[in-house]
């Protein structure tokens, strides 16, 4: 009997056509247990992928709708972006969970979404029993776009453009400004005084240590707001260069000036007062540097074809006391259209076919009482020795560019809102899960 098992044994091993019958039996299970499992990973893969996608993207959405309006609905620009990118899980996608987060210490600075979907998948759904759930997380950082305001601007886009040296001394807590994007666009010296609370530049800074933490370097979108402005041309007939000036004697001779044009620009040698109006210096130099009161209450001076101008510096006798034109000081004028632009502007320079920038100068030993905004488009002004502002009035300087030297004081009280729009840095959005 045993040499019978062994004979049918022998046989047996001898059959190929059995055995691999048998292996392919015993292997057909794992066979489709293999391309079943594979044909739902790949479901499941095109399903993650896809609601991956939606929930970056919708992270991304709300990101960038906060980082322009800190007030912006971000939810509902998220979910349409979710929804925007939803195809193959459109049908069974969870509605996405979105929500403000922290991140990197900062405090809800960022958006968080999340999101499942739900099905059955033929292979997997037979084994469990129950559905596959995949998840998908995306959480987006934003920064918002910072709002920069400025009473001292150069606007000169290359090179040192804004110097502070020696001991001057300046209270400017409406912003400092340039627009250079070189290095050491501003540069202030170690010894100077500066009391501000913003120093903005598309450039770098050199400043001392102590100005650290009001000093923005590197910022885009900053801009001339004064760009554009319509700059007034003379009436016809309304040329006042060969006007008498000066009437009476000594201390007690006094110029009534009337708005109209100057070529050759004005040299106050005498007491000065400024009729309420426009005023055109055709080339020359507005010399203003007097011991005696020159006097400009509502008056726009316009600078044409390189005229220069000059307050201060004859002593400390004189005062200046300049004071810009109102909206309403140009109804029923020939400047009446452009009225809500040409307000609270004190100097104007009309730089039309200017190519060197003129020198202006504010010198020493000068009682400045001056108020609006000095726009010197074309014009290096340099602030020299004791000039000061001892004056509670706001002004505000644009220039190509900006000296305050020696022991100048200068001092504006204009309020930080109320002062010239430099621009706003570029927001910025950025996928961190």
């Amino acid at each position: 009997m045993l040499g019978g098992v062994r004979y049918l044994t022998r046989r047996f091993v001898r059959e190929r056509g059995g055995n691999a019958m048998m292996m392919v039996a015993l292997g057909l299970p794992a066979l489709i247990g293999a391309i079943g499992y594979g044909v739902d990973t790949a479901q499941w893969y095109m399903w993650q992928r896809e609601l991956q996608h939606s929930v970056d993207q919708a992270a991304i959405g709300g990101a960038w709708a906060l980082a322009y309006d800190e007030d912006a609905d971000y939810t509902t620009r998220a979910k349409q972006e979710f929804n925007a990118n939803q195809h193959l899980t459109a049908e069974f996608a969870s509605p996405p969970t979105i929500k403000l987060a922290n991140f990197e210490g900062g405090f809800n600075n960022s958006v968080l979404v999340t999101a499942t979907v739900t099905r059955e998948l033929p292979f997997t759904g037979m084994l469990l029993d129950r559905p596959t759930t995949v998840g998908a997380r995306a959480q987006a950082m934003f920064r918002e776009g910072s709002k920069y305001n400025a009473c001292l601007i150069t606007l000169k886009e290359d090179g040192t453009t804004f110097q502070i040296g020696g001991n001057a001394h300046v209270i400017a807590n409406c912003g400092l400004g340039a627009l250079s994007c070189s290095d050491d666009a501003i540069v202030i010296d170690g010894s100077a005084t500066i009391e501000t609370t913003s120093i903005a530049t598309c450039g770098t800074v050199s400043a001392p240590d102590e100005l650290e933490s009001v000093v923005a370097e590197e910022v885009t979108g900053l801009s001339d707001v004064y760009g554009d402005i319509p700059i007034p041309q003379p009436e016809p007939n309304t040329d006042r260069t060969k006007d008498k000036y000066c009437e009476g004697n000594g201390n007690n001779a006094i110029a009534n000036l009337q708005p109209g044009v100057y070529v050759g620009g004005y040299t106050a040698k005498c007491a000065t007062n400024f009729e309420s109006g426009v005023y055109f210096f055709d080339g020359g130099t507005l010399d203003l540097s007097t011991n005696a009161a020159v006097i400009g209450k509502n008056v726009l001076f316009v600078l044409r074809n390189g005229a220069e101008i000059k307050l201060g510096g004859q002593g400390g006798t004189g005062s200046i006391t300049l004071t810009p034109m109102q909206e309403g000081d140009f109804q029923g004028g020939p400047y009446a259209a452009d009225a809500d632009r040409l307000a609270q502007m004190l100097i104007i320079e009309d730089k039309t076919g200017e190519t060197e920038p003129a020198a202006h100068q504010i010198n020493g030993n000068s009682k400045l009482n001056i108020e609006g905004v000095l726009y010197l488009a074309n014009g290096d002004v340099q602030i020299n020795g004791d000039s000061g502002t001892t004056s509670k009035l706001c002004f505000q300087i644009s220039a190509w560019t900006l000296d305050i030297r020696g022991s100048a004081y200068l001092r504006t009280l204009c309020d930080y809102d109320d002062s010239s729009e430099l621009g706003t840095s570029t927001p910025g959005v950025r996928l961190v899960v």
